[in-house]
């Protein structure tokens, strides 16, 4: 069996203009219950938010099926409230370099 290629992955998300804050606040659990599954398979992500307190980013290390599984529970959860989208990142694959 072969084993698939990681690569590093980003999501970059927008809070829409029209969101109310209690939105975000409501959601904010699910995400970070999300992050939190994600980490206990042993896997790292680093996310946070700019300056700007309306863009935040997501970087993680993942096959190309496991970022898409983890793309579309991010989906669920964000739908309506958000603006987002997942790139596939081709910069040095760094995460697993410090994972080590």
């Amino acid at each position: 069996m072969s084993q698939q290629e990681t690569n590093p992955w980003v999501i970059i998300t927008v809070i829409k203009e029209d969101v109310n804050p209690k939105d975000i606040q409501n959601i904010a659990p699910q995400i970070q219950s999300l992050v939190d599954e994600w980490q206990a398979q042993g896997k790292l992500m680093w996310s946070g938010a700019f300056s700007d307190n309306l863009t935040g980013m997501a970087v993680f290390e993942a096959t190309k099926s496991e970022a898409d599984e983890f793309f579309k529970k991010y989906d669920s959860i964000c739908t309506g409230l958000l603006n987002y989208s997942m790139y596939s990142w081709d910069a040095m694959p760094l995460l697993s370099v410090l994972s080590h």
